[in-house]
């Protein structure tokens, strides 16, 4: 039975030395009771504390790490079915399958494809996690060269794919240590895959053919044999009975802490896609409803970028908004006569005014106040953006003394802040901007000191 944060406290050290990360024990007891910690954060929890608090400190859903250095992602760890109960915390990672069949030149084209590619929205860089080699070819050797070679174009971590243990056991010698995930155990192959997935000390995929009972069968053994770090492939190939499967899971793993299905899950919407806008639809599910990571087998910027900004947009936290940091932005190299423009920072608005205000070739000031990370009709009506936090934003800043005027711009949808404004800031001339960010570079051409 799961333990209560007082409860697991009582076994703690006392002792609110902040190492965990915490301020005190009790924060620490609390974030363990959620399932959002490890219990081997505290660097002074006896050992009868550890054997008494193992299952309390063991997550629903086991952490996985994949990948080294900047390229390192983790799946698993969640806590929750709906992010509006609290938030989706491990992104899914996306990656390419290619298969050691394939032309050379093409195996390289696609490996530079994956790598290179990356585009920012709210001054988040989304990226591609992972590159996927399958032994289509049953050939030991095949399957090694082809790994070697893409490891020779990038540092991506590799989801190895093959049945054969040998196979997996010749790529990894030349995968180059960066914590591959091993693809996949079945009923038919467990034991020899989890010698080489033991020896190599990388992660392991399950798969089944036959339901939940044998998956559910297949990790118990795994996990009996040393293999702590598994990835599930439940088997079902087709739409619907892919989410029933991942809900199924996460539901038994969450709900009844089911620990031979706590583990993060591996999907494949090519495979139960019969053309590449299907498998657009089956990786978008598979965002949502609970996959750990998804091995698309077509790569499309234009499928690409929709898939990540879907992705970031449901593992934001729902109560805390990405947000900029409130100061003072310069755009375009900006004097004392420049206009000087606010807004809240909230990212997206933040990022919306940025790129008309870059784009413009104007030099301006940008004074981004704190607002909670809310936009600025939302902070307005929320009254975190109103007269006087705009004021203390001018004041606390000094963005006075960068200017030889006293012109400040508010956004058009909080015009009616200006008289009040104007109050908080005597010797102060408030204008109106526009609307919307996209009619900022022409309000800025008639702008005058």
């Amino acid at each position: 039975m799961a333990l209560s944060g007082l409860e697991i406290y009582k076994l703690l050290p006392k002792t609110n030395c902040k190492e965990c990360g915490f301020p005190t024990c009790l924060a620490f007891a609390m974030k363990l009771a959620a399932k959002q910690v490890e219990l081997d954060a505290c660097p002074y929890v006896s050992a009868e504390a550890k054997e008494a608090l193992s299952a309390a400190a063991a997550p629903p859903i086991r952490l996985i790490k994949l990948g080294s250095g900047r390229r390192e992602f983790q799946i698993g760890n969640e806590t929750v079915l709906f992010r509006h109960e609290k938030t989706f915390f491990n992104k899914p990672g996306l990656a390419l399958r290619i298969k050691d069949t394939e032309p050379a030149e093409e195996i390289t084209a696609k490996v530079e494809t994956v790598h290179t590619y990356g585009v920012e929205r709210v001054g988040i860089e989304m990226t591609f996690n992972a590159i996927a080699i399958e032994n289509a070819s049953g050939d030991a050797d095949t399957f090694a060269r082809t790994v070697a070679a893409a490891r020779a174009k990038t540092d991506l971590p590799f989801v190895l794919m093959s049945n054969r243990a040998e196979a997996l056991k010749a790529a990894l010698a030349q995968e180059g240590g960066h914590k591959p995930l091993l693809y996949a155990a079945t009923v038919e192959n467990w034991e020899a895959m989890a010698e080489v997935a033991k020896a190599g000390g990388v992660s392991l995929a399950v798969r089944s053919r036959d339901g939940l009972d044998e998956l559910a069968d297949l990790t118990t053994k795994l996990s009996n044999a040393g293999i702590a770090d598994l990835v599930l492939d439940p088997g079902s190939r087709d739409l619907a009975g892919s989410l029933a499967q991942l809900t199924q899971i996460r539901r038994l793993a969450l709900k009844k802490n089911y620990r031979p299905l706590g583990y993060p899950i591996i999907t494949f919407p090519g495979e139960v896609a019969s053309s590449e806008e299907e498998e657009v639809v089956a990786a978008a599910q598979y965002v949502a409803k609970y996959a750990g990571i998804i091995v698309l087998d077509h790569f499309d910027p234009a499928v690409a970028y929709p898939l990540l900004t879907l992705r970031l947009n449901i593992y934001t936290d729902p109560q805390k908004p990405i947000s900029v940091d409130p100061g003072i932005y310069e755009f375009n190299h900006p004097g004392a006569d420049s206009p000087l423009l606010t807004t809240t920072n909230f990212s997206l608005t933040y990022f919306s005014v940025a790129g008309e205000l870059d784009g413009s070739g104007i030099p301006s000031w940008l004074l981004v106040c704190d607002a909670e990370g809310m936009s600025v009709l939302t902070a307005w009506a929320a009254g975190k953006f109103d007269a006087e936090t705009i004021a203390k934003a001018v004041k606390t800043t000094g963005v006075a003394e960068k200017l030889n005027h006293r012109k400040l711009t508010i956004p058009g949808h909080v015009a009616v802040l200006s008289g009040e404004l104007e109050d908080e800031l005597p010797g102060w001339e408030i204008q109106v901007g526009p609307r919307e960010a996209v009619d900022i570079p022409a309000y800025l051409k008639v702008w005058k000191q």
